[in-house]
């Protein structure tokens, strides 16, 4: 099946609920979750392209319910091909023998819907493939970060035998890491969801075991110094709002702030709270 006939196949088709496993609140999210819900039906090999960390898998788990391959090895994917009527390739951009490929996909009437985090040659995607997914990273999809943010929350309290209820955290104040997409949102959850339990003994724990493994250089005070006073300072920044506050609130004289917060600035080039 073409491009075209594809698409006008997919326009014909009635669109039916997304499925709640793929996160769907943005404009783009949502047409993918459609896109994959309609091809549910279709005998229609599909690439889903995206960054690390965007939902690929996820979407492309919706779309079948089949084995998983990893395209680096294409001799466990030409085996998988020959073993099963469906299947999902992940990293379908680290395949090494395109040629070897189609000749056996050209054998085997195997369905295959796969993932790539890397640009493929359309010459290529067009080969295998006659549907073409894309997803853009979380940053350009704001709309689905909180609802996956709460998602990782439930996921963290499950992990940690929380009850639902027992633990509300506002995720909203949380500083959520999208550099990685799901993996570092995922990660920020977890480690705000596990701090936030922290009492003053497990946090002085903490330290002590990670200071240990970098005590012996020679003038450890002096170079670790900074293990204490940046959370401070960039705490102070974000409940007091003003060096001025802060250093009424810290006991500490004005300048001593400013000279310790200048001695520490590369900490806070990044932060959005500078006074």
């Amino acid at each position: 099946m073409t491009m075209n006939a594809a698409a006008d196949t997919i326009t014909k088709t009635a669109i039916v609920v997304v499925n709640t496993n793929f996160i769907a609140q943005s404009r783009a999210a949502k047409e993918a979750g459609r896109l994959a819900n309609l091809l549910r039906n279709l005998n229609l090999n599909t690439l889903i392209i995206g960054e690390k960390g965007v939902g690929k898998l996820t979407l492309a788990s919706n779309i079948v319910d089949a084995n998983i391959v990893d395209g680096s090895d294409l001799n466990m994917v030409l085996n998988a091909i020959s073993s099963n009527s469906v299947l999902i390739i992940r990293n379908f951009h680290k395949i090494s023998n395109y040629i070897i490929l189609k000749e056996t996909l050209s054998k085997e009437p195997t369905r295959i819907i796969a993932t790539a985090s890397k640009k493929i040659n359309e010459s290529v995607a067009d080969t295998f493939f006659g549907l073409k997914i894309s997803i853009p990273p979380l940053s350009e999809r704001p709309e689905d970060v909180q609802p996956l943010a709460q998602k990782f929350l439930q996921e963290a309290k499950e992990l940690f035998m929380h009850e639902s209820g027992e633990m509300d955290m506002d995720l909203t104040n949380i500083a959520l890491n999208l550099s990685k997409n799901a993996y570092s949102l995922r990660r920020s959850v977890y480690i705000a969801f596990i701090t936030a339990q922290f009492e003053e003994d497990d946090i002085l724990v903490i330290l002590e075991k990670f200071l240990s493994s970098k005590l012996g250089s020679g003038d450890d005070y002096r170079k670790l110094l900074h293990l204490f006073d940046v959370p401070m300072i960039r705490a102070g920044e974000r409940r007091f709002g003003s060096q001025l506050a802060m250093s009424k609130n810290f006991g500490l004289n004005r300048n001593t702030l400013r000279k310790k917060i200048s001695e520490l600035h590369h900490f806070f080039e990044n932060d959005k709270h500078k006074s």
